[in-house]
Parts: C-alpha cells; sequence; structure tokens
C-alpha cells in the first residue's frame, strides 16, 4: 500500500508537471494568434487573453493521451535513473504488478476528463465561440435543435430569418411542416411565413403550400396571402447548415444522449455524434493504453543504454495510436466502418499490443 501511494505520487506530479508545461505553451501560442486576428480593432491584450484561455481547455482535452503517455515516459523514466526499479524488483514485486498502480491512476484520470473536465471544456468552447463572434461581428447562422424541432437563423446587418421546421431530410437540404419570422435589423417583426415545405436551392429557399401574414398590419389575418411557391433569399447551403451544428466535442457528455435523440426526431444523421460518444466511453482505455505503451520501452534499467532510443520509439509509438484514433474516428463518421469499431478499436489494441511488448521485454 505504501508502494502504491508512492508510485501515484509520483505519476500524479509528473502528469501535473507536464499538463502545466502544454498548458502554458499553447496559452501563449494562442495570445499570440488571438492578438493578430484582432489587428485593427478597438480591442487590446485584455480580450485577446480572454479568448485564449477560453480556447485552450479544447485543446488539452484534445492531447490528454499524448500528456498521459508523456506523464508515464517521464515516471518509469525517473524510477529507472533512481535505480527504484531494482529496488522494487529486488523487494518481490514484478514490473507487471507494478503496472497496476499507474495504469489505474490513468484509468481514474479518464473517467475525470471524461465526467468532469469534458463538461468544462463544452462549456468554454461554446463560451468562446460567443465571445469570438462578438468581437469580430460574426454573422454566421445558428442551428439548433430541440423537442420542438429544428431552429435556424440567417440573415446579416439588414435583418434576420428564424427559421423552425418540425424535422428535416437527412442532407439538411428540405424541411417539413415550416415557420419562418422576419425581423428587421431593429429587431422589429416583419412577416411570419408558414409552408409545408421548403427547399434548399442555390440562393434561395422553395416554399411550397404558402401563407404569409404581414406583422406590420393592424389584422395581419386580413392581409394573409396564400401561393403555392415562393421562392425566398438567403446565403445558406447545405454546408453552412451542417456546420452550424459545432464539433461533437462542443457538446457535453451529459448532454450528449439526448442531443442525439432531438437529431433522430428532427431527421438528421447523429452517426457523428455516436462515434464520438463511444469515443469518450473508450477514453479511460485509451488512457491506460498509453501508460502501457510507455512502459512497454522504458521500464527498463537505465543501464541497458538505448535509453534515448527507446523514449524516441515510445513517443512516436503514442503519435501513431492518436494518429490512428483520429483515422479511424474519420472512417466511423463517414459510415466505413461500424461506430463500436471505430471508437473500441484503437484501445484495445493499444492495450494488447503493449501487454504483448511488455511480456516479450520482461518474460521473453
Amino acid at each position: 500500500m505504501t508502494l502504491a501511494r508512492y508510485v501515484t505520487r509520483r505519476f500524479l506530479l509528473m502528469f501535473g508537471i507536464v499538463l502545466s508545461i502544454f498548458i502554458a505553451l499553447m496559452l501563449l501560442i494562442d495570445v499570440v494568434e488571438q492578438a493578430r486576428r484582432m489587428a485593427g480593432t478597438p480591442f487590446g491584450f485584455g480580450a485577446a487573453a480572454e479568448l485564449a484561455a477560453l480556447n485552450v481547455p479544447g485543446g488539452v482535452y484534445r492531447i490528454l493521451p499524448l500528456i498521459v503517455i508523456l506523464s508515464a515516459i517521464a515516471l518509469f523514466l525517473a524510477l529507472s535513473r533512481s535505480s527504484e526499479l531494482v529496488v522494487i524488483r529486488a523487494a518481490g514485486r514484478s514490473a507487471l504488478r507494478l503496472l497496476m498502480v499507474p495504469v489505474g491512476v490513468a484509468l481514474v484520470l479518464g473517467v475525470v476528463a471524461v465526467t468532469v473536465f469534458n463538461p468544462l471544456v463544452a462549456a468554454t468552447t461554446k463560451r468562446y465561440e460567443e465571445r469570438s463572434a462578438g468581437f469580430f461581428r460574426s454573422s454566421e447562422s445558428v442551428l439548433s435543435v430541440s423537442p420542438e424541432g429544428l431552429w435556424l437563423r440567417q440573415g446579416g446587418a439588414e435583418g434576420q430569418t428564424v427559421i423552425r421546421a418540425t424535422r428535416t431530410s437527412l442532407d439538411g437540404l428540405q424541411l417539413f411542416d415550416t415557420t419562418f419570422v422576419t425581423f428587421a435589423a431593429g429587431g422589429t417583426p416583419l412577416a411570419r411565413i408558414e409552408a409545408a415545405e421548403a427547399e434548399l436551392a442555390t440562393g434561395a429557399w422553395r416554399l411550397t403550400d404558402v401563407k404569409r401574414w404581414a406583422l406590420t398590419d393592424a389584422n395581419p389575418e386580413r392581409s394573409a396571402q396564400s401561393d403555392a411557391v415562393v421562392m425566398l433569399p438567403t446565403d445558406l447551403t447545405p454546408a453552412g447548415i451542417r456546420d452550424s451544428f459545432g464539433a461533437p466535442s462542443n457538446i457535453s457528455f451529459w448532454d450528449l444522449p439526448a442531443f442525439i435523440a432531438s437529431l433522430d426526431r428532427a431527421g438528421f444523421s447523429a452517426r457523428q455524434h455516436r462515434v464520438w460518444f463511444q469515443m469518450e466511453l473508450a477514453q479511460p482505455l485509451l488512457l491506460a493504453g498509453m501508460v502501457l505503451l510507455a512502459a512497454g520501452f522504458t521500464l527498463r534499467h537505465s543501464r541497458f543504454g538505448n535509453t534515448g532510443l527507446m523514449v524516441l520509439a515510445a513517443v512516436l509509438a503514442g503519435f501513431t495510436v492518436f494518429f490512428l484514433r483520429n483515422f479511424a474516428q474519420v472512417l466511423g463518421d463517414n459510415g466505413q466502418i461500424p461506430i463500436l469499431l471505430a471508437a473500441w478499436s484503437p484501445p484495445v489494441a493499444t492495450v494488447l499490443l503493449s501487454l504483448g511488448l511488455l511480456l516479450h521485454f520482461e518474460d521473453g
């Protein structure tokens, strides 16, 4: 128990050091980038620092597996150079038994990251997008999905149009049971349009079975007009509608199941969000695999030589796993491989290959 507490404390210390270094570097780089974007605007260094502080947690969360493997490499190198590994083995503890402690810590870190840090990242990312849009006067469309259906906003300085639809086609080109409410630049409602179907064409919505009310009239129902087809100008595109969802990583882990259900009800494909949800569930196993991978290359006495080469191999192996995980995610998002295979195969393969490598060096 004393040895377990000691190794846990050393691993958490290494993790804290590596995490702090990455946060500092990423914060510095992001502040410089935000300051460059704000060149020529009335906003100063404080605004750039605020945006950078809101943007950095998302970047740190994305590279968390790399931070864990670097922390594990630093831990095992420190134990090796101080000959503590020799003492631990002389006391009758095998290497695999020793690894149970940092692997368990990595599993706990993964659970905490998914359940606690993930919602924090989603909140800061959302706040970053809101603040960035306010600083740079962005007029991009906004899309949200709720139990009442799909909501869209389009327009710019001349006015806004709010769109609600009960459901949509998978590609987002057709909306059904739609309502369009147009507003002037000052926020005054101008008109309400209801249509049985709205199809997105180039530069316009093609509305069918339309009824229009002029909200500026004293009696909108008396002046209401009905038409078979109406063309309503828009700057929306199918790609713009899909991009308005934002990345699945911008949604809290706890809110993902309800959001996926809302997408299904609205008629959108929720495959990307399902892949991301499964990847989040597999995150603790991936972090444990990263610890095992680091141990496979660096859990050896430094007097054996080639320490630098083994560290380089461990780092390259970690980057390879990170790349393959992202590649599997892309394949899963595109429907090339099943969702569970895309999310779980990289961490499972990492654990199995690392265990094979450890058994080869320890008992081979």
